[in-house]
């Protein structure tokens, strides 16, 4: 339990985050001792792959593949830079990810090329015979940062405290999160959620009780259950900073949905302001953002969904309309790409990428598999066994859910 409030930490992650923002749109990949230059956090990789040329990298990827056959999967998130994502043999967001790791029986290496609590997820859903592995250790998650596991285990002991039993709240944690913080879900009757189930879990919940935690991200959980018709003085903010999350006991009681104080640094970026500024020059403009964005930009917008939800509306929407989009540039520049009838454009005009998605560069991906034709299994990852157990059960718990 909380005994008073503590000094604020910002998550390194959360730090890094501008480092690669570029105002002229040129997220050309370089090589990895120019990118090294960032000025952010990077694992240490053998010389020879700082000076390789993306050609030089391109190749070696391409022929390692080749040598190593069925025995490799790649997956890839949207958010991957174009130079990692085309070496994928799955795309998606997190719960496409997800989903695919736990069907792939066959595999015996799952190169994950994403983020660490990603590669988490797979590692917990993958068949004991399989390794996950991650390109760069480095590349980890601002908002899985704001959740730490002791903050989070402080927080459910004042809460059930104060409301009389663990049956009186059901915690559910965003896969944006540690697998420390899913196993504690899974020990106490929650459940993890992606944005494309958000609004099912939440249902599913309030099946279990009268109120939900919601972690860490205090956005999406404040899009959904303003979406489903709760209250806005039913929802608060719990700050792991402060006593009792910086609230008193009355008003914890009266609370239905509590949302951990945490963000996603690149979707707070959009703003109403550069929602109206796509308006004014695109007076026929759909508008799409990702529910990570703050309430004021989902309110402006004119839809909100996932990763695969904008894939989908924006690849099947019909030649000759324009679309202003509210999340990741590497999805956005993408999907301009694929769909050169459309106008498809980023509403922010500084190019921010996610700076933890961007460490997977192709060297990254060039060196594991050198390892693995080497016989050296380079960044598995691995999840302890009982925290795996625990955080297996809410995520089969979603997944039965999401169907």
């Amino acid at each position: 339990m909380t005994t008073g409030s503590r000094q604020i930490v910002i998550p390194i992650t959360e730090l890094e985050q501008s480092a690669f923002c570029k105002t002229d749109g040129n997220l050309r990949t370089l090589t990895l001792e120019e990118e090294f230059q960032a000025g952010v956090r990077w694992q240490k990789v053998p010389i020879r792959y700082l000076k390789m040329t993306p050609e030089e990298v391109n190749d070696g990827v391409v022929s390692a593949r080749e040598v190593l056959g069925d025995q490799v999967i790649v997956l890839g998130h949207h958010y991957q830079r174009e130079d990692v994502f085309k070496h994928a043999d799955f795309s998606g967001d997190s719960y496409k990810l997800s989903r695919l790791a736990s069907e792939q029986k066959d595999a015996e290496y799952i190169i994950f090329c994403g983020v660490h609590f990603m590669a988490e997820t797979a590692d917990v859903l993958s068949g004991p015979q399989q390794t996950v592995i991650l390109p760069n250790m480095a590349a980890g998650c601002s908002m899985s940062d704001m959740a730490q596991t002791e903050d989070v285990e402080d927080a459910w002991e004042d809460l059930t405290s104060v409301l009389g039993g663990e049956d009186e709240i059901v915690p559910i944690t965003y896969m944006n999160s540690t697998a420390d913080i899913k196993a504690l879900c899974g020990r106490n009757g929650g459940i993890v959620c992606t944005s494309s189930n958000a609004d099912l879990t939440f249902d599913w919940s309030f099946e279990r009780s009268k109120r939900v935690l919601f972690l860490p991200d205090q956005h999406l959980g404040r899009n959904t259950a303003l979406k489903m018709g709760i209250p806005e003085d039913e929802i608060i903010v719990w700050n792991p900073y402060a006593l009792m999350g910086g609230h008193s006991p009355e008003v914890i009681r009266r609370a239905r949905v509590i949302l951990w104080q945490g963000h996603c640094s690149v979707h707070t970026r959009f703003t109403s302001q550069q929602i109206q500024a796509s308006r004014d020059k695109y007076p026929d403009v759909n508008v799409i953002v990702h529910p990570e964005c703050t309430r004021e930009a989902v309110d402006a917008a004119d839809y909100v969904g996932s990763t695969e939800y904008i894939v989908k509306m924006i690849s099947e929407a019909p030649a000759g309309s324009v679309w202003g989009v509210g999340t990741e540039i590497n999805l956005v520049n993408r999907l301009a790409k694929e769909n050169p009838d459309k106008t498809v454009f980023c509403l922010d005009p500084i190019v921010c990428p996610c700076a933890t998605m961007y460490r997977i560069h192709p060297a990254y991906l060039l060196w594991v598999l050198d390892g693995l034709m080497a016989g050296l299994v380079i960044n598995p990852i691995k999840v302890d066994g009982q925290t795996a157990i625990d955080a297996r059960v809410a995520l089969q718990r979603m997944l039965d859910v999401a169907g």
